[in-house]
């Protein structure tokens, strides 16, 4: 029995068939006109995008905190801070435009304002490298396999948890007071005529220099985990060709620590720029004595706080950020130079 179909050989109910599923798209395939094979189906888009739009709106629901806490506490304060720097504000009264004032004025017309910029990098200069040194040695002394590493671990840590606190600020000027502990200390030896260290202009700011160094647990941590990436094979070798200890630190350890000297001095000059508790405890908010201790931190806050001149801290605070900027962008810029990685091939 033959089956009627059209003039070309085609059955008409397979035609029929493929066009209804081509209309559908919910076939499993159709047969092509012309080449007689099976087009694969596609599936109904209309379920796909809700489900999509289901799924996006459930992510940016829990992305809804982040992006308030972004506008609201970030972004927002920011570009009113920015407004607020080319502005007269006392947080009273309605902020005047005044343009470029309070920056001129920094450079200008504020001695204590120099004196601030003169302490803090002082500080920094000197706290950033004797932290890092200091942290380095202890890391090194701890990665000889010493027992109970943990324990050390926790225990050389636990400054950098505790340095930045009132109560830490508050027994650092007890310690170095007049008739602190380490005067005390000092009468032992017999010098019973020391100065009050804190209250010495000449010597008040070392103080805090040294109250930084003493939180060198932090970079110590992560100088520890570098060094124990570093393989052992390497220092046999230089020893077989008879480097000392000394040469195998300086041409081994130092090189391949790079990287992570490099990431703990951004991150220390950072917070060392930021540095604001040790100096308004230690001198009780005034920068004293002499403003020898007038970190920048200290004397925006002073401004914008009791002096109530909120534009003129503003502007401060910007200046700070392109302060902390340039360095951070310079460290970045030379470390071309002396960082070494292990895919760079330098």
């Amino acid at each position: 029995m033959t089956l009627s179909g059209n003039a070309d050989g085609h059955d008409p109910r397979a035609l029929a068939v493929g066009g209804t599923a081509r209309e559908r798209g919910t076939e499993v395939g159709a047969r092509d006109d012309a080449a007689g094979e099976v087009v694969p189906a596609r599936p109904p888009s209309g379920g796909r995008s809700r489900r999509q739009q289901g799924e996006n709106l459930w992510g940016y629901l829990f992305l809804a905190p982040w992006f308030l806490g972004l506008f609201a506490l970030t972004l927002g304060p920011m570009l009113a801070s920015l407004y607020f720097s080319f502005t007269d504000f006392d947080l009273l009264t309605a902020p005047t435009w005044v343009g470029l004032e309070n920056y001129v004025r920094m450079f200008t017309e504020d001695p204590r304002y120099m004196q601030s910029l003169k302490v803090t990098f002082i500080y920094v200069a000197l706290s950033v490298p004797l932290e890092l040194a200091f942290a380095l040695l202890v890391a090194v002394l701890l990665n000889r396999g010493i027992r109970a590493l943990g324990t050390y671990r926790a225990i050389y840590y636990l400054p950098s948890l505790l340095g930045g606190s009132v109560a830490i600020a508050i027994m650092w000027r007890q310690v170095f007071g007049g008739d602190g502990l380490f005067n005390q200390f000092l009468a032992l030896l017999g010098w019973e005529t020391a100065p009050s260290w804190i209250s010495t202009p000449g010597t008040a700011l070392y103080t805090l220099v040294l109250l930084r160094v003493w939180q060198f647990g932090s970079p110590m941590v992560i100088f520890l985990a570098g060094l124990r990436q570093i393989p052992q094979e390497l220092y046999d070798a230089a020893a077989v060709d008879g480097a000392g200890k000394v040469s195998r630190f300086l041409r081994i350890t130092i090189p391949l620590l790079t990287p992570i000297i490099f990431f703990n001095l951004v991150l220390q000059l950072i917070r060392a720029f930021q540095a604001f508790t040790p100096a308004f405890i230690v001198s009780g908010g005034s920068g004293g004595p002499s403003d020898s201790t007038l970190f920048y931190t200290l004397y925006l806050y002073q401004e914008g706080f009791a002096n109530f001149r909120m534009g003129y801290a503003a502007a401060m605070a910007w200046v700070l950020l392109l302060i902390i900027g340039t360095f951070t962008a310079a460290n970045f810029l030379m470390s071309r130079y002396w960082v070494h990685y292990e895919d760079d091939g330098r």
